[in-house]
C-alpha cells in the first residue's frame, strides 16, 4: 500500500510540472510573439526608431524570460532563435523592410512552434 501511495504521488508531481512547464512555456511564447508583432508593425510604419528599440528589448526578454527553456528544450531550437533574433536586430538597423519582416515571421513561427511540439498530448507521445 506504502510503494502504491509512493508512485501515485511521484506521478501526480511528474503530471503537475508538465502541466506547469507547458503553462508557463505557452505564456512566455506568447509574450514574445506579441513582441514580434509590434516590431512588425513599427517596421511596416517605417518607425525604424522604434523597431530597433523593441528587437533590442525582445531580445533581452528573450534572455530573461528562456533561460530555463534550455534545461528541457533542444539546444538547437534555442540556438536557432538566438540566431534569428541577432539577424532581426540587424535587418532593422539596415531598414531593410522585407528581410526584416520575413526574419521576424521565422522568429514568430520558430517561437511558437516550441510549446506546440513540446505539448503533452496523445499526438507527441505516440
Amino acid at each position: 500500500m506504502r510503494l502504491l501511495v509512493t508512485l501515485t504521488a511521484i506521478l501526480s508531481l511528474i503530471i503537475g510540472m508538465a502541466v506547469w512547464f507547458n503553462h508557463s512555456l505557452q505564456e512566455t511564447a506568447d509574450d514574445l510573439s506579441r513582441q514580434i508583432d509590434g516590431i512588425s508593425l513599427a517596421i511596416v510604419q517605417q518607425d525604424w526608431q522604434s523597431a530597433a528599440q523593441q528587437s533590442e528589448q525582445l531580445e533581452r526578454e528573450w534572455e530573461e524570460k528562456a533561460q530555463w527553456w534550455p534545461v528541457f528544450l533542444d539546444h538547437q531550437e534555442m540556438d536557432n532563435i538566438e540566431f534569428s533574433l541577432a539577424r532581426v536586430k540587424e535587418y532593422a538597423a539596415s531598414r531593410n523592410t522585407a528581410l526584416s519582416l520575413g526574419q521576424l515571421a521565422e522568429l514568430k513561427l520558430m517561437i511558437e512552434h516550441i510549446p506546440r511540439k513540446e505539448a503533452v498530448n496523445l499526438e507527441n507521445i505516440f
